[in-house]
């Protein structure tokens, strides 16, 4: 039989889908000893943090996945909307110019734009 510990990730998707989310940032704070160069677990466990409305915790997982990964265009659009919520519209702003040259079609980041100028 397998363990939790072979897949570490699908233990924390299924403790999500639970909404064991406070059972899931221990768990995912454990992984992340051990799997700390791994950009997908950190962006899950932002998206942990996201979902708790902790900004603070959530922006630094964002940092570490976009350290490891400047590319990640969800933790790119994910930061944005952290940022517009905070309405700090430089890093908001920021984000989204990042993101527009990775994905130039990406609609969303018009839709943050928008939220912006409404601030």
């Amino acid at each position: 039989m397998v363990g939790v510990f072979s897949f570490p990730k699908r233990h924390l998707r299924k403790l999500v889908q639970n909404g064991d989310y406070l059972e899931a940032i221990e768990f995912g704070k454990n992984l992340e000893k051990k799997h700390s160069n791994d950009p997908d677990l950190l962006f899950m466990i932002a998206g942990i943090y996201y979902i708790n409305g902790d900004a603070t915790n959530t922006l630094s997982y964002l940092d570490k996945t976009l350290a490891l990964n400047q590319n990640d265009t969800e933790a790119l659009l994910m930061k944005a909307n952290l940022h517009l919520y905070l309405k700090d519209k430089d890093q908001a702003v920021d984000c989204c110019e990042k993101l527009r040259k990775i994905d130039p079609q990406n609609k969303e980041i018009d839709e943050i734009l928008d939220k912006l100028e409404k601030l």
